[in-house]
């Protein structure tokens, strides 16, 4: 690991201590999820800077919020449906601005990011059925689904690879890619790395992952495809590319459902990296780690939507 990255890890593990707390936060049915969102807004706001280049314009969509991230001379017919993270409780477009803005300077093509329903108030499949509506617009808009692609981090990444699942159970034509940072997939949080990755991870709260993913599995089936791709039938999904930190909790929910999506024939670029954690490439280019991943997803979107 990289200085610059073992520094950023330092950072994120003991971020406790630059808020003036003694003890790291943790999570459960008592924490305020009003609070939360607030927290997540007011620091989106407070941390945006600018990208040159990049523009943010509200979408003409009806159903929900949703705003179009535009980047100087990209195709006109090419786009990413961008799924934002948050836990499945906090988020939306505008908390993602940075993130996804970096994104698309990066890769060159515009970006369509939305404000799905979250849980406690909206639990499964009210997402994917969000996600499902807006992507069935943006074929209506004249889109030819093989230029589109799904992108997402953490839950956003969950919900990405869910809603492939119904937009194949709906008999919708699925986009040409799909590329997911740490995609949560398993509401059942059965993978190992909950409990062997939990004191590596130093992103995530103690109490967070039961709480939110709780929250999102509300009264359903946990294991119901909609919540947890990992349990879906994955054949026939198109060209995905995973990328995951090996010092995260989730870390089995990227290796299991790639693993899983491989043996169905799906073609994966599942990478696995050391010492890494929770979305690290999203950060580029404040680590080389995290430049060479996200060029890493990028050069894949752009080879699938050009094959």
């Amino acid at each position: 690991m990289t200085t610059k990255a073992k520094m950023m890890h330092y950072t994120l593990k003991y971020r406790h201590l630059l808020k003036g707390k003694l003890r790291p936060e943790e999570i459960d049915h008592n924490t305020s999820i009003e609070k939360l969102r607030r927290d997540c807004d007011e620091s989106a706001t407070r941390f945006f800077k600018p990208i040159p280049g990049i523009s943010f314009i509200p979408s003409d969509y009806p159903g929900f919020y949703a705003e179009w991230v535009e980047i100087e001379n990209a195709p006109d017919e090419k786009v990413v449906l961008y799924f934002h993270g948050g836990g499945f409780v906090m988020g939306n477009a505008r908390s993602h601005r940075n993130i996804v803005g970096n994104f698309v300077k990066y890769l060159g093509i515009k970006a369509l990011v939305f404000d799905y329903r979250l849980a406690p108030e909206h639990p499964a499949p009210a997402a994917v059925n969000d996600a499902a509506a807006i992507y069935s617009w943006l074929l209506e808009q004249g889109y030819q689904a093989e230029n589109i692609v799904f992108a997402g981090d953490s839950a956003g990444g969950g919900i990405a690879l869910a809603t492939l699942l119904k937009c194949k159970d709906d008999k919708i034509p699925l986009p040409g890619t799909c590329a997911v940072f740490s995609p949560c997939t398993d509401m059942t949080i059965s993978g190992e790395s909950h409990i062997t990755r939990a004191k590596a991870d130093p992103c995530t709260p103690k109490g967070a992952n039961e709480t939110y993913l709780g929250y999102y599995a509300g009264n359903g089936d946990p294991k119901h495809p909609y919540a947890s791709p990992l349990f879906g039938d994955l054949s026939g999904l198109p060209p995905t590319i995973i990328q995951v930190g090996d010092n995260e909790t989730l870390r089995d929910d990227s290796t299991r459902f790639g693993e899983k999506a491989k043996a169905a024939g799906v073609d994966v670029q599942l990478k696995v990296w050391k010492g890494m954690f929770h979305c690290f490439p999203l950060l580029a280019p404040l680590f080389p780690e995290a430049t060479v991943a996200l060029e890493e997803v990028c050069q894949f979107i752009r080879k699938k939507l050009n094959d």
